[in-house]
């Protein structure tokens, strides 16, 4: 039996025949059937069912699906009657309704064993053939057709040669159950048991998968005799193509594994196609090929490589796995744009104008943009820079990069090179292996679709190394203006030149990252917003854009100037404005919960006053006893990668002997840092009015506050000095100064870094004065000049210096006498010269 029911097709609207309207009613007649012990009858008139793709022979079970409304009128009918229905199938399976001249005249008398009705309005109708009919005529019949039927009566045949045939198709048979595994076994048990030529014949008809016009003729057969013979010859045809389908199944699976179906699959169809002679079928995939790398505009070196693999391609077969990867090279060398690039906007008012839309401040950095652009419209040609943007997380790099894009109007893409560990991430897999692909660099050529991109390289700082390479030695290459025309990744094998593309990188520290990559780049820093910058910010990007994210019309919601002020100094302190955008976030989402829910009835007005109700307590308060005179304590700055902090050094001189204790989670560097402030603090003890054992009876303890955050780096020198001066003289510290250098046993003040985002954290913390080494008085100019008005830099040479500036009254400095000789000491043993 088929594995899906057909569907039926009905007639169209009935013809002019014997028994319309004005003809004289036939008298009906009763047919009678007789199949082993049981016999069957039915009126010569039955409902029609129109079959599709499907012959039913007699002693043959099947299901049918019937939709169309004469069809299930008529089963209705036979169902109500006597379950009789006359079966017919249609000479062209492509005809939805089929004529009455579109129908074969020769049927079967079918009895409905079951009826479902489904819920879409269809029936499925199980059916049994019990004997052939050929139609007389058709019939109308209210809302179905009915046919005449005469009954071809067919007369029990035996005889030596009729057994002869019967034992002739039932060997052929067995064989074609056998190779034919969409057969079941059980037909063939059923088909050994029949004793009778006619039964036979129609059984092993109706298993046979054959088409429809062959089955048709199986079935017009006159008598059991010539139905076999024609069964035989039908049969020995099918298995000869059986046998050959086994035969090219045996070759197929003798070179693929079990277990791959997919290749075995098209290892089948190779086979077959080649039995057939098909073998040229794939010369259409091969011009286009062909076609592609004309178009692709490659340089000539790159076209003569791919038109050798093309050749390769050609001459190998496309279902094996080397014609996949060979597939795949060329596919990516004609993706890339060789020679595709977009036209810069050569306007520089108007690329000015773009970047001052998008960016507040960062007056560097878009001046270096327009230099740029300025050399390229002059020349008409220009190297790529590599620029490197410096700065804490939050100031805007990564949107900085988009921004110089639209203002250029290229195209722009971004790697994240965070994790990285692979070079060949970078610079591709070599052609070894299914699957493999090139570097992430060409990767991101193909996506942009132009050889003179932006290219984003985000956060540079943070790439690894392992066993599998290093690559920031494979950025080397990228990175160089000098060889990136000639970039080779592994994957393609050949050169591809980067150097008209833009290279911008971005990264929080440089710490970790090599040499000589570093001399690749040009560095830019952006040590972080001021806070009228962020004040700016707020108010012309962030509150229209969290705005817009809430679903907040422009008059819901008013943020003013003060309430930022109060938001930058209360609420955030950080160098970017993640933060301040997450709390104007806040404000945007409270206000829109209130018009989600209808209460929200005029325009909401945030204020420093009503700041507190809406984004809760303050998160920062000014320590009061920070901006008055102290003992022992003393401001010092320092670099993180989230931009300049202060740090308060405080330092208690405990009873004791001699030990110095250094609290606050600090690094190796600034517990050096300590061990030298103490040296120098006692090789001046005369200087500074001590005297010269002082140490012995004493504890020192130098602290740090906020203990749970880490601490190190190689400024903290000076800062432990004047603490440690101020806690052993008594004599109180300037609060308004803040210093940073590293000190040396001799008291020499050694330079710093990251002198701008130190600048940057004492303005914001309320810092008058700054004393820096003066060997960094050079960086003064890269400080903003808002910072630089509102800060006074004392450039110190040695500790004597910066005594002078951070404490409140100078140090009493007696003149040196002589010492006496040193207590003895109980514990050691005496020595004596002679």
């Amino acid at each position: 039996m088929p594995p899906n029911p057909p569907r039926d097709r009905t007639p169209r609207s009935p013809r002019k025949t014997t028994g319309e309207a004005g003809a004289q009613p036939e008298k009906t007649l009763t047919i009678s059937v007789t199949r082993g012990d049981e016999t069957f009858s039915f009126h010569d008139r039955l409902p029609l069912l129109p079959l599709r793709d499907v012959v039913v022979f007699p002693y043959m079970t099947l299901p049918l699906l019937v939709g169309r409304r004469p069809s299930i009128s008529a089963i209705e009918k036979a169902v109500a009657r006597d379950r009789m229905l006359f079966v017919t199938a249609q000479k062209s399976s492509d005809v939805a309704d089929p004529s009455h001249d579109e129908l074969y005249r020769v049927g079967t008398v079918v009895r409905v064993i079951q009826l479902f009705r489904l819920p879409d309005g269809t029936l499925r109708v199980l059916v049994e053939g019990l004997c052939r009919c050929r139609i007389e005529r058709f019939q109308w019949s209210s809302d179905y057709y009915a046919v005449k039927v005469t009954l071809l009566d067919e007369p029990r045949a035996s005889g030596a040669e009729v057994e002869a045939q019967m034992r002739h198709v039932l060997a052929l048979f067995n064989d074609y159950v056998h190779l034919n595994r969409r057969i079941p076994d059980e037909v063939l048990l059923t088909a050994n048991n029949i004793t009778d030529a006619g039964t036979l014949a129609h059984t092993a008809a109706a298993h046979l998968l054959i088409k429809v016009p062959q089955k048709q003729r199986l079935l017009e057969a006159e008598n059991a005799p010539s139905r076999l013979r024609m069964l035989g010859e039908t049969l020995a045809a099918e298995l000869e193509i059986v046998k050959l389908e086994r035969k090219i199944e045996g070759q197929v699976r003798s070179q693929v594994h079990k277990n791959q179906k997919e290749f075995y699959l098209n290892e089948q169809l190779k086979a077959i196609r080649k039995e057939l002679g098909h073998q040229g079928e794939f010369a259409n995939e091969i011009e286009e090929l062909a076609v592609s790398i004309k178009r692709a505009r490659m340089p000539r070196e790159v076209m003569a490589k791919a038109n050798k693999e093309l050749d390769r391609l050609a001459k190998m077969s496309f279902m094996s796995p080397e014609a996949t990867v060979v597939r795949n090279y060329l596919d990516w060398l004609v993706a890339l744009p060789w020679r595709r690039s977009t036209r810069d906007r050569q306007d520089i008012r108007e690329v000015e104008g773009i970047l001052d839309e998008d960016h507040y401040g960062l007056r560097r950095v878009k001046e270096r943009i327009v230099e740029y652009l300025s050399v390229l419209k002059l020349t008409g040609h220009n190297k790529g820079p590599i620029l490197c943007f410096l700065g804490p997380p939050g100031v805007g790099k990564t949107s900085l990069g988009k921004s110089i894009a639209r203002a250029l109007g290229r195209r722009f893409v971004r790697v994240a090179l965070g994790g990285v560990r692979d070079e060949a991430e970078i610079r591709g897999h070599r052609r070894t292996y299914i699957g493999s692909l090139p570097g992430r660099i060409l990767q991101s050529m193909r996506r942009a679709g132009s050889r003179n991109p932006i290219f984003l390289l985000d956060e540079i700082d943070k790439l690894g190394a392992d066993f599998r390479g290093d690559p920031a030695s494979a950025l080397l290459e990228v990175l160089d203006p000098e060889q990136n025309h000639t970039f080779n990744d592994h994957y393609l094998e050949v050169d591809f030149d980067l150097s008209q593309v833009m290279f911008i990188c971005t990264a929080n520290t440089l710490y970790g990252v090599p040499p000589a990559l570093q001399d690749r780049m040009e560095t830019i820093r952006l040590p972080g917003y001021l806070e009228t910058e962020k004040v700016q910010i707020g108010k012309r990007f962030l509150v229209p854009k969290q705005r817009a994210a809430a679903g907040l019309a422009p008059g819901d919601l008013k943020v003013s100037e003060t309430a930022l002020h109060a938001m930058v100094n209360r609420y955030t302190r950080e160098a970017g404005v993640r933060n301040l955008e997450r709390e104007i976030a806040k404000l945007c989402r409270k206000v829109a919960r209130r018009k989600a829910s209808g209460l929200l009835k005029r325009p909401v007005s945030v204020t420093p006053r009503n700041l507190h109700r809406m984004l809760g307590p303050v998160r920062f308060l000014d320590s009061v006893i920070e901006r008055t005179s102290r003992v022992g304590v003393a401001n010092g700055l320092a670099w993180t990668e989230t931009g300049g902090e202060v740090l308060t050094i405080e330092v208690t001189i405990l009873p004791g002997r001699g030990e110095l204790q250094l609290t606050g989670k600090l690094g190796e560097v600034m517990r050096e840092s300590g061990q030298a402030a103490l040296s120098y603090a006692r090789s001046r003890a005369q200087q500074l009015g001590l005297d010269k054992w002082f140490y012995r009876d004493i504890d020192i303890h130098v602290h740090i506050p906020e203990a749970a955050n880490p601490k190190d780096g190689p400024s903290a020198g000076i800062t432990m000095a004047v603490a440690l001066v101020s806690a052993l003289t008594g004599i109180p510290t300037r609060p308004e100064v803040a210093m940073t250098g590293e000190i040396t046993l001799r008291g020499t003040v050694l330079p710093i870094g990251g002198l701008i985002e130190k600048a940057v954290a004492a303005r914001r913390a309320g810092l008058k004065t700054i004393v820096i080494p003066a060997a960094n008085e050079k960086d003064l100019e890269e400080i903003p000049e808002d910072v630089r008005a509102d800060l006074e830099f004392v450039p110190i040479e040695t500790m004597d210096q910066v005594l002078g500036v951070a404490l409140q009254r100078p140090v009493a400095m007696p003149s040196p006498a002589p010492e006496p000789p040193p207590p003895p000491d109980d514990s050691q043993p005496a020595h004596y010269t002679h």
